[in-house]
């Protein structure tokens, strides 16, 4: 199963899909208020709720940013068998006891210019990950043709904002793997070290948030 980030969908995902169909049968959903997906009133236990609704029995859980944090949640309400953590982080926002994360008041601006045109704004934001004009071509399409409900980009922001899954995280016995950007400028890469420290396998790519358009990126599935 895969679980795409804040403001945008499962299309996200079709050179993934492309990538790996043969070799896996991968389960796609768009998040609450995005895409295709209805609203859900809410925050994050009640998104995790309705997607745990669909999932396949003991899955491998992937995540990308907002994804990951759904993934570790999830992940302590029913079995799976693997986690897998693209760009993503248990807290995003730093605080006194987490210097891993991005200042409060720079996410806040980050998420105010966003939500000013979040379908400008997201293209803007990919624009800076990737060069490949393909793969540009084919997310500002998917942009374009199915944005987030304004309720869906709030309530999305505010688990990015409020969630710390640190400890859950940390009690997860199942394999659990990690695949960081070293230029990302949402989730430092500095957190390896936290990471490192409880024993979670760590890939890094240079690259920024969106590690899974890197032409190195592999999976490696347990």
């Amino acid at each position: 199963m895969l679980l795409h980030g804040w403001g945008f969908n499962s299309a996200l995902f079709s050179h993934l899909v492309d990538a790996y169909k043969n070799q896996y049968r991968i389960t796609l959903i768009d998040l609450p208020g995005h895409g295709r997906s209805a609203n859900v009133d809410g925050g994050l236990n009640e998104w995790c709720n309705e997607i745990i609704k669909i999932l396949p029995n003991n899955p491998i859980l992937l995540g990308w940013s907002l994804g990951g944090l759904l993934a570790i949640n999830i992940a302590n309400k029913i079995k799976i068998s693997q986690l897998i953590l693209l760009a993503s982080t248990p807290k995003f926002i730093k605080d006194n006891d987490w210097n891993y994360g991005i200042d409060v008041n720079n996410f806040e601006q980050f998420s105010n210019t966003l939500q000013l045109d979040s379908t400008q704004g997201l293209k803007r934001f990919i624009s800076l990950q990737t060069d490949n004009k393909a793969q540009l071509k084919s997310l500002k399409h998917s942009i374009d043709t199915l944005p987030a409900s304004p309720n869906a980009l709030a309530q999305g922001l505010a688990i990015l904002l409020k969630s710390d899954l640190r400890k859950p995280l940390k009690q997860l016995t199942i394999p659990v793997q990690v695949i960081l950007g070293e230029r990302d400028t949402l989730v430092p890469i500095a957190i390896i070290k936290w990471y490192t420290m409880h024993n979670i396998s760590i890939t890094r790519l240079n690259t920024g948030h969106l590690p899974f358009l890197h032409p190195d990126f592999e999976l490696s599935i347990i």
